[in-house]
């Protein structure tokens, strides 16, 4: 297509330039598209149809019009060498921006930016005077809203009841207005001189639609390079609020110019409890809002809170339904046993899972419970100090998050149980009221032989899928060897269902032996009790109750959780990880990777020549030199200097590189996540916004406050 466009442009310096350099370094302008070619779905950008041909060429009015030859390159030039460079570029400077100018952003997916062809009339038409301080006063308010969100300064300042009656105090955005000013900007001197002081200097609707833009020109910087890289997966993170509302953090991961793969925190999404509206609204904001072409989404993963699970696997069934090749997975960020048994649809599940939460986060807040969790353990384990010790790092760690959370925690429950009741009941000053309270009420749900019955059942059913969780999270080799073991794991859940009068017995044994040492009554939930007041019929026994109510739905659910999650397509998407040269290796070069690329086949540059091109990619490795090391990982395989003379394999490792089940090799491109966690755990829940969190989390990001000046100016006449 770019060189049909080439073609259309008349343009014989660039005829011998590939595709592939016409579409990396070469732009074409929107003004050269019929109207009818584009579709404008948003100000930030200009998105073309897929028959989109360049027809208006006017190839005279450059030379009568030199200004349009020039476009701002860089933006942070200020404007005494922006005016210089216009001064200096002639001659064949002239002739070398015009070639690099003439064509505008097109690449798989149809953006194009709409800078084009309108920014080079601007330029030609000179301000006036009132437009060019308009136009440095909003750029003024654009620094101060940019500099409060990369600092996680909220808007407001002081609330109305904090402060006496008749006292007026100005929020965070005026206060830095304000200090602004006394510091000599003249721009908001001349502005504001004759305002009242007790007047808002910029209003809650303003701030509000600045903030958006702030966000949108911000974000567009991350989805200009995710779309450069085509491929992408798309990750949710847990429901978070945000000043009251449920949220649902968005992330993209893409691989770069420079092979690297990034895991980018892209915004929020409001959360909607029917999970149909909520589908409808996860793909309008993506492809709608966002301009990202799901065509070219190659997988989907949820990390998800209890009772949420549900929800978003409608969520990803609808998308797969609409794009077959986004494939559902499991984050690498995420514990496959912690993941299950937060989907696990058992309300005894989801409620433990919630106290184990807490239990552990009570602790991580105070040093001072740590150290008598620590003297606990010592008496505990006083004949075992090596198990001790071990339990003891673990507590310092954030244990939730582990293959074996549910061994743990049975491990450590007398601890716990202890320390919190020794706590509670200190009649000393030592522990504050909250510790003392909060200890109390985590002790009584950790003695309640629900919660008991629940972690142990837990612990044994899961006890199948750890050693498969674990390689899920570990080497290449690993995670390629895990998808063949699927099979022997839903074979042993399966025989465990067949059998699960026997199995439960076991578990329940267990259960009661746990609650025993605990000094926990056997007995049935209060609820479950109440309910059957009056019932003279039922006499239903603990074990049988358990057996109905947990032990059968969570292995249930798990068999059908597992098939769900390793559809064939995401088991084909692993097995072609054998094309990382040392999995190779460990094969004997015994490989057949064409079977299973079969369903990226559409995403390969030449697909005629797969088969040959691996028989050469896996002869350079079986006959390399002595001192050569097989890479490891997709990570090392993408930087290998001479990857490109292999099309395919390249564009194939990419593809299985975003999959959200492969981790993140390189710790510093998996800043999103990081900073998106020390966001929510540094601001209060009524302070934060979805506007400054974007521009906190995303602090190292170019902006353009040109840009964001002309958008707000053509948004807000």
């Amino acid at each position: 297509r770019c060189q049909r466009w080439v073609e259309n442009c008349r343009r014989a310096d660039l005829e011998d330039k590939t595709p592939d350099q016409l579409n990396k370094h070469y732009r074409l302008c929107a003004k050269h598209f019929e109207t009818s070619m584009i579709c404008r779905s948003s100000p930030y950008r200009t998105v073309l149809r897929d028959n989109a041909v360049p027809t208006i060429f006017d190839l005279t009015s450059h030379l009568n019009n030199p200004h349009s030859r020039h476009r701002k390159r860089i933006k942070e030039l200020s404007e005494d060498e922006i005016r210089t460079l216009k001064q200096q570029k002639i001659g064949e400077a002239f002739e070398r921006e015009q070639a690099t100018q003439e064509l505008n952003e097109s690449n798989e997916q149809n953006t194009v930016s709409e800078e084009g062809g309108e920014e080079q009339e601007e330029e030609a038409v000179p301000l006036t005077l009132e437009e060019r301080e308009n136009k440095d006063y909003l750029k003024s308010l654009f620094e101060i809203l940019i500099l409060m969100g990369k600092q996680n300064i909220p808007l407001d300042g002081h609330n109305v009841d904090e402060l006496p009656e008749g006292i007026f105090t100005s929020d965070n955005f005026q206060a830095l207005l304000e200090y602004r000013i006394n510091a000599g900007d003249e721009v908001l001197r001349k502005r504001f001189e004759m305002t009242a002081v007790n007047l808002e200097y910029c209003s809650k609707t303003q701030q509000k639609q600045m903030l958006e833009i702030c966000e949108n020109c911000v974000r567009e910087e991350t989805l200009r390079e995710v779309r450069d890289a085509h491929f992408f997966s798309i990750v949710t993170d847990e429901v978070v609020d945000i000043a009251g509302e449920e949220h649902l953090p968005v992330l993209v991961r893409f691989v770069d110019d420079s092979h690297n793969l990034r895991e980018e925190f892209i915004g929020f999404l409001p959360y909607e409890a029917d999970p149909e509206i909520l589908a409808v609204k996860f793909h309008t904001t993506i492809t709608e809002k966002w301009g990202l072409n799901m065509e070219y989404c190659r997988g989907q993963a949820y990390i998800v809170s209890s009772g949420f699970a549900s929800k978003m696997k409608i969520v990803a069934t609808r998308l797969l339904e609409k794009y077959p090749q986004a494939v559902y997975t499991l984050c690498s960020s995420c514990a496959l046993n912690v993941w299950l048994a937060k989907s696990v649809p058992v309300v005894g599940v989801s409620n433990a899972m919630g106290t184990i939460e807490e239990v552990c986060c009570l602790f991580n807040q105070s040093p001072q419970l740590l150290v008598e969790l620590d003297n606990t353990i010592s008496v505990l384990f006083q004949n075992n100090e090596e198990k001790g010790n071990e339990l003891k790092e673990i507590c310092r760690s954030q244990w939730t998050g582990r293959h074996d959370i549910f061994e743990v925690l049975v491990d450590l429950m007398q601890a716990l149980v202890l320390c919190l009741d020794a706590v509670s009941s200190d009649s000393s000053v030592r522990w504050n009221n909250f510790i003392a309270g909060r200890a109390f009420v985590l002790s009584s749900a950790l003695t309640d032989f629900d919660f008991i019955v629940t972690i142990v059942i837990l612990k044994n059913v899961l006890s199948f899928t750890r050693a498969f969780g674990k390689n899920l999270q570990g080497q290449t080799s690993d995670v390629f060897f895990a998808a063949s073991s699927l099979t022997a794991v839903l074979h042993s859940l399966n025989e465990v269902m067949e059998n699960i009068e026997v199995y439960h017995e076991f578990w329940f044994e267990e259960a009661t032996n746990l609650a025993a040492k605990l000094d926990v009554q056997i007995k049935l939930p209060g609820k479950f009790r109440r309910a059957q007041q009056g019932n003279l019929d039922s006499e239903v026994t603990s074990e049988n109750y358990y057996k109905e109510i947990l032990s059968v739905p969570t292995v249930e659910h798990i068999i059908q959780e597992l098939k769900d999650l390793f559809s064939e397509q995401h088991l084909k998407a692993l097995k072609c990880l054998s094309l990382v040269p040392s999995v190779m290796g460990q094969l004997k070069f015994n490989t057949s990777e064409e079977h299973h690329a079969d369903m990226y086949k559409k995403d390969l540059p030449n697909p005629d020549t797969l088969s040959a091109e691996l028989h050469c990619w896996r002869i350079k490795w079986k006959h390399r030199g002595k001192d050569i090391e097989l890479p490891a990982t997709i990570y090392e395989a993408l930087h290998l200097p001479d990857i490109k003379f292999f099309p395919n394999v390249y564009a194939l490792l990419k593809v299985l590189c975003i999959l959200p089940v492969m981790k993140v090799e390189n710790e510093k491109y998996e800043i999103g996540r990081k900073r998106l966690k020390a966001y929510l755990k540094n601001t209060l829940t009524e302070q934060r916004s979805s506007n400054l969190a974007l521009l906190n989390i995303n602090f190292d990001i170019k902006h353009d406050l040109d840009l964001m000046v002309d958008t707000y100016i053509k948004l807000y006449p």
